[in-house]
């Protein structure tokens, strides 16, 4: 970890908790220690790790301070990106019937669905509240432009949403079906992120759409590389059974590509009742048939795009630096 990132994260995290303390009121405060509980802050099994990598926020006051601008001022920012993400993400461990998440119980799981729906539209409210503070620090038009960017991105989670939960039940999918959902539901926050922080950072048209296709083939490299790590992943280093996603019964871009062959892979395969067993001997079967080869070709080309936009959008700095690096970093992930 780099000094710059030493210094963004623990002021990241307490814009954060200022955010949330919206909710710290006698009548409302178990209410507001389900936010906390969730953003890892409170209660059992809270440690640094369940927090999150805080990845988004970081990219915004990177990308600002890449323009040469005062990433401070583009705190709120960061914090509306970060809570829109942990709305979302309490929304899917509903959707997805998910009892935990980073090693700990799901905010629906421990107090019901009813009150992790409520928790859920907390934090996406907050998110709004929290991006409205940019006009402490920026014109008017500038703060309605990010709240924009944000507002539409928001939309197009729950589009992603829409379609990952609808292609549960839907045959005849093949990989370009793939990409619209996670455009949605992965890429678009963290196109939205380097869109917002080049904005933020005063940077003209060609540079600020530079950086949201950084931030848009990002996310989809990023998904890319989830899918073969949840089949073929160290479950040491993951976390994750190994070919977990397989058991789930995903429809990720190696599974569509082996169902597309309509060969061994598809006459064995099934969304539901596939053991743990099963999963590995589904696994081998699917990289015979090409299909690790063929998501690892998808992500280093949507690597090589991401990349090619970050060198277009021309980063400058202690924070351009590190900004490649933690692109690399994230690229390259094996976990």
């Amino acid at each position: 970890m780099t000094d710059l990132l030493k210094t963004l994260l623990p002021i990241i995290e307490a814009e954060l908790q200022h955010q949330i303390a919206r909710l710290d009121q006698p009548r409302t405060r178990p209410f507001y220690e389900m936010l906390t509980y969730h953003m890892g802050w409170s209660r059992e099994g809270s440690r640094p790790d369940t927090t999150g990598k805080r990845i988004r926020p970081i990219l915004v006051l990177l990308v600002t301070s890449a323009c040469q601008s005062e990433w401070l001022c583009a705190m709120p920012a960061a914090a509306a990106v970060e809570l829109a993400h942990n709305f979302s993400l309490v929304h899917d461990d509903i959707q997805d019937n998910s009892d935990k998440r980073r090693g700990r119980l799901t905010v629906w799981k421990k107090w019901g669905a009813p009150m992790g729906i409520n928790v859920g539209d907390a934090l996406f409210v907050i998110s709004n509240q929290a991006i409205t503070d940019l006009e402490k620090y920026y014109p008017s038009e500038i703060a309605l432009r990010a709240a924009r960017v944000l507002h539409d991105t928001c939309l197009d989670l729950t589009c992603g949403q829409f379609l990952d939960m609808s292609y549960e039940k839907r045959t005849g999918l093949t990989v370009e079906d793939y990409w619209p959902m996670v455009s949605g539901k992965t890429a678009a926050l963290l196109a939205a992120c380097t869109h917002i922080g080049a904005l933020l950072g005063g940077a003209n048209e060609e540079k600020q759409e530079a950086y949201r296709l950084f931030g848009h083939h990002l996310g989809l490299a990023f998904q890319v590389q989830d899918d073969i790590l949840g089949i073929w992943g160290d479950e040491a280093m993951t976390g994750k059974s190994v070919a977990s996603d397989l058991v789930e019964g995903k429809k990720s871009l190696p599974v569509l590509f082996g169902l597309s062959k309509q060969a061994q892979f598809a006459a064995h395969w099934r969304p539901t009742g596939i053991t743990s067993a099963q999963s590995s001997q589904l696994a081998a079967i699917l990289a015979a048939e090409g299909a690790y080869d063929y998501a690892q070709n998808a992500a280093r080309e949507e690597t090589d795009k991401a990349l090619e936009s970050l060198k277009k959008a021309g980063p400058l700095g202690e924070a351009g630096d590190v900004l490649l690096a933690l692109a690399n970093q994230l690229l390259k992930r094996q976990q």
